[in-house]
């Protein structure tokens, strides 16, 4: 059965195909014979009840000089011409990321989109772990310094985040003496309008953050992303470096706790963060690592993921 797919991402030729988890995407679904367009999010459109998109037909020529072939432009209606549309563009999660979830949602009666754009726009990454508190570190969502100040006070070091913030972005260590904590906070409220999140800072961030990947419920593997030595941000955009690793009991129940819910919102393809067996993030919006976790594993996370989604179409 060849599919019809249409993945919405930032450009393709800009990507890094040697560990771009989306390029990984369109390689396995060109592998088993499906077509591919690709479309940038401001292709996106509605007119008088059509969701459409102004996408190319595209190939990608992995370890190759030019990593991707474009083809002229086509109007795709995204209901009727194509049978999967892939929600890959990068965060950050804001109104223009809800926006293209709305238009999206208008048509996933008919086209399986992945992840589900209702799910997606429900759980943003540090907002969906709330549900379950008991497997997250202590956490705090205000905008009020006086209870981010009682909150280090009973904690101890915390580490100070935007809410919507992506990639270990603006990511903030503040010990328990640190004279910054009032001047952070307020620059936090200056720049954005929403709460943002303090957290216990968890000494275990030295020794890696888990990135698990997650298939349709079911953990398929993980890699563990060492910060370099002195940061607490082990996202490999910003200098972090994957191994191999294995999951713990206690990972295993976390995924189990929460593969039910990921189910039900429609979230195939899903990254969880988990430092010293607390899970940090649930990362919905274009997950990362499926290259590094195929490259020292030999799983492949994304050739389980069109298994999956193969099966869904043809019902």
């Amino acid at each position: 059965m060849s599919l019809r797919i249409a993945v919405q991402m930032d450009p393709l030729e800009a990507v890094n195909p040697a560990g771009d988890t989306t390029f990984m995407m369109i390689e396995e679904a060109q592998r088993r014979g499906h077509r591919v367009w690709t479309y940038g999010v401001d292709a996106l459109a509605y007119d008088t009840g059509v969701v459409s998109a102004v996408a190319k037909p595209s190939k990608v020529f992995p370890g190759q000089t030019p990593h991707a072939e474009l083809g002229a432009a086509v109007k795709l209606d995204l209901r009727n011409d194509v049978d999967v549309v892939l929600m890959r563009q990068d965060p950050p999660f804001h109104m223009g990321y809800i926006t293209a979830a709305h238009l999206l949602e208008l048509v996933s009666d008919e086209t399986l989109v992945v992840n589900d754009p209702a799910g997606v726009r429900s759980s943003p990454e540090k907002v969906l772990p709330l549900m379950f508190p008991d497997l997250q570190p202590p956490t705090l969502i205000t905008r009020d310094v006086k209870r981010v100040q009682e909150f280090r006070a009973h904690h101890g070091d915390i580490v100070l985040k935007p809410l919507h913030g992506h990639g270990g972005s603006g990511v903030l260590k503040i010990g328990r003496e640190d004279g910054n904590l009032e001047a952070v906070v307020d620059l936090f409220n200056k720049m954005v309008p929403e709460a943002f999140i303090a957290q216990a800072f968890l000494p275990a961030v030295s020794e890696g953050d888990k990135r698990i990947l997650i298939v349709d419920g079911e953990p398929v593997g993980a890699i563990n992303r060492k910060p370099p030595s002195g940061a607490i941000r082990s996202n490999l955009v910003v200098g972090g470096t994957a191994e191999a690793t294995e999951l713990s009991p206690r990972e295993r129940e976390i995924c189990a706790r929460i593969g039910p819910e990921l189910k039900k919102r429609g979230l195939i393809f899903v990254g969880i963060d988990v430092i010293g067996g607390m899970m940090t993030e649930i990362n919905v919006t274009s997950p990362t690592g499926a290259r590094a976790l195929k490259n020292l594993s030999g799983v492949d996370a994304v050739a389980t993921m069109w298994d999956v989604i193969e099966k869904k179409v043809a019902r």
